[in-house]
């Protein structure tokens, strides 16, 4: 969805979604950390209900969850990753929800909560925990329904999880949904509190959440910080206190403007397979 070169060729007329595929691979922390984004034309594409191929890694759904097999190259110093990441969920929900006023874009909350277990062989990194898997699809480029939006995922205490998405739309309309889900599956909206402003990245785009009290919600760590996206662990008060959440902030506008799409290609290179 973020790709210059679907981008461009929407402009040029001739954007197909398939030939503009890649897998985003991120990890944090220590000397490990590693990006990767290589963008794929249709001829490295194979998908059906159940599996995914997109180049050398591939994806495949069964009984008993999601397993990733991942084959990439980080950029921009280019070093391998490879290996496998389970996703056994808890549940999976049946549930899309729109997220503008014109429903060009919706949004799925499949696995809220979910068994993660990453093994990876290069860099030789094992982790294993909670995690999440969603998916957005549209009818229309995200930057021609939004001008920006927010996001945060928080596991509670029971074991359910409470999910925030609020974009701001090109009508000027804000819509907000605010969900929990239970162990079970169960969908329920809640109401959010007043919003609260984090403190905004060094590329400049701002971060804002729903919090419960003036000056409860922080940023405890940024782990994505770049001229159009910042992807942050945040603590603050929703539906009890202090819970640990992870947040995104992404500018549209930003993403849109012309320097940004000059600068992503040297983050997403684009190979033939």
């Amino acid at each position: 969805m973020f790709s210059p070169y679907y981008a461009a060729a929407r402009r040029r007329g001739a954007g197909d979604p398939r030939n503009h595929v890649a897998v985003n691979v991120a990890l944090y922390g220590g000397a490990e950390r590693r990006w990767s984004m290589t963008e794929r034309n249709s001829a490295a594409l194979t998908a059906s209900s159940d599996h995914l191929q997109i180049g050398p890694s591939a994806a495949r759904w069964d009984d008993d969850g999601l397993t990733i097999r991942l084959d990439e190259v980080a950029v921009p110093m280019p070093r391998r990753i490879r290996g496998t990441v389970r996703l056994m969920p808890s549940q999976v929900t049946g549930q899309c929800f729109t997220l503008d006023p014109a429903g060009c874009h919706r949004w799925w909350p499949i696995a809220p909560h979910a068994r993660v277990e990453v093994a990876l062989e290069t860099p030789a990194l094992t982790w294993s925990g909670d995690g999440y898997f969603d998916s957005n699809e549209g009818s229309e480029p995200l930057e021609a329904g939004f001008a920006r939006w927010t996001w945060l995922r928080a596991h509670l205490a029971d074991r359910s999880t409470a999910l925030l998405f609020e974009p701001l739309c090109r009508d000027g309309t804000q819509e907000l949904t605010a969900l929990t889900v239970a162990r079970d599956g169960a969908i329920a909206p809640f109401q959010a509190p007043e919003r609260a402003v984090l403190p905004g990245t060094l590329w400049g785009i701002s971060r804002e959440t729903r919090a419960t009290g003036e000056g409860t919600a922080k940023v405890v760590a940024t782990l994505e910080d770049t001229p159009f996206y910042a992807r942050s662990q945040v603590s603050l008060d929703l539906l009890e206190p202090a819970v640990p959440a992870m947040h995104e902030s992404l500018s549209l506008d930003r993403f849109d403007s012309r320097w940004v799409q000059l600068l992503l290609p040297f983050r997403m290179p684009r190979r033939a397979r």
